[in-house]
């Protein structure tokens, strides 16, 4: 599925200065490597349907093996002692050691033995541990991603100087320690820092299960379809606490969605929630919902968080504007998109967003082969927007006890009549500071 770096900023898919992303808050993994692997399967949405249901497979079999996996002792700071080893000069050790030697080496290189046995018993771990994964996930090679895998590790681990640390015993014979010292040291460096990037994507899959496991995330069921169809059951944003759940349906007879609501009503949340829906689905690692069915989209387009530009000398409604061309250029070729746009041409004054907006979508609607959610403020022109049967109109209420606000932050069939904007002015003393001033 197409992205851009904007697609990923509107649904906060990475941290920035003002607040953490969803990266961040569904990262389990144990160590560094795996985190960055971890942040490039998120960066990367899949593109196929075979491709998606593989991983979500994969997925499944670390739930299976959650509680082994989880228990596997190889973290973060095994992967910096390994590092650290290989960038360490020792003493050369030499090829054949006998048993007085070890101990000569160990007395006379107190130093230099006691960083090779604290490095070989990190690395012993480390392999020890793979191999029991390997006899765990190797019953599991129906799956393209966790045989690949099997193989691969298997492959660097069936070693016989590897045969020792079957017994999963500590290492402490000096003879011992330095023989598997030398090994790694000087015969098996880069299989070994393989194994480090064979682990770090057993990490990445480990906190992508940890996720489905920790915020119920589901699998979403894929509809094969030349049009699209996204149909979603409890959606709620997994940043928020406590969240409201809302269900959404569209497909190509209802592909247009204009929703309207009062200032924090919940609009630009929700909006973004399908987007993280839908992102996060592509990725394959699951979605916020209980019940979640949508077709392979080709590409995710958002409008939702525009900037002017002083050094370009570009205003905000200029970008508004650029923004949605590149969309129309985009969606043109007839190819399944999911176009999310919140409360679009706030740059200009009202009679002149009016005009521009209902251009817009009446544009937009023409496109079957793509799915809309727009947000506006501008109620007034849902009139002009009925005849068109593919657009369905809600919105979030806003109700006002007391000069109090009530949101109920659920999704409802039809137009937002509610103005709030001068209760809040109200609400916060502004007024008064005003009369006042």
């Amino acid at each position: 599925m197409q992205v851009d770096k904007i697609t990923q900023q509107d649904i906060g898919l990475f941290d920035n200065d003002e607040s953490i992303g969803l990266a961040s808050h569904l990262n389990f993994c144990k160590s560094n490597g795996g985190k960055y692997l971890f942040d490039s399967y998120l960066s990367h949405p899949l593109s196929t349907q075979s491709d998606i249901e593989n991983r979500q497979a994969a997925i499944a079999i670390f739930i299976k093996h959650y509680e082994f996996v989880k228990a596997m002792k190889i973290t973060n700071g095994t992967a910096l002692v390994i590092d650290k080893f290989f960038e360490t000069s020792f003493k050369h050790i030499p090829v054949q050691i006998s048993k007085p030697g070890a101990y000569w080496y160990r007395f006379w290189d107190k130093s230099d033995y006691s960083l090779i046995e604290y490095s070989v018993g990190h690395l012993s771990i480390f392999i020890q541990h793979l191999m029991q994964w390997v006899t765990v996930f190797e019953k599991e090679s129906s799956n393209s991603t966790i045989n690949s895998l099997v193989q691969r590790i298997h492959k660097y681990t069936d070693h016989p100087n590897l045969a020792i640390l079957r017994n999963n015993e500590k290492i402490t014979d000096p003879q011992q320690v330095l023989q598997l010292g030398y090994f790694f040291l000087y015969q098996y460096k880069q299989n070994t820092l393989e194994l480090l990037q064979y682990f770090y994507e057993i990490d990445a899959h480990y906190s992508m299960a940890t996720v489905i496991q920790k915020f119920q995330f589901v699998f979403p069921t894929w509809i094969s379809s030349h049009t699209p169809v996204l149909k979603i059951e409890a959606a709620a944003h997994p940043l928020v606490v406590n969240p409201i759940h809302n269900d959404l349906t569209l497909s190509q007879h209802h592909n247009f969605l204009f929703l309207t609501g009062a200032n924090m009503a919940g609009k630009s949340t929700f909006i973004k929630t399908v987007g993280i829906v839908i992102y996060l689905a592509h990725v394959g690692m699951g979605a916020p919902g209980k019940n979640i069915e949508m077709t392979v989209m080709d590409g995710l387009i958002t409008n939702l968080t525009i900037a002017d530009n002083v050094v370009k000398g570009e205003s905000y409604f200029f970008n508004e504007v650029q923004r949605i061309k590149n969309t129309v250029e985009r969606i043109k070729d007839g190819r399944k998109y999911c176009v999310l746009i919140d409360e679009l041409f706030k740059g200009t004054n009202i009679q002149d967003a009016m005009k521009c907006s209902i251009k817009v979508i009446e544009g937009l609607q023409k496109s079957r082969s793509s799915l809309f959610i727009l947000s506006t403020h501008l109620y007034e022109i849902s009139d002009q927007l009925t005849k068109y049967e593919n657009i369905q109109f809600s919105y979030f209420e806003t109700q006002v006890k007391d000069k109090a606000l009530l949101f109920h932050y659920h999704l409802k069939e039809g137009v937002s009549q509610d103005r709030i904007g001068y209760l809040i002015l109200e609400r916060e003393g502004v007024v008064d500071l005003l009369e006042n001033l």
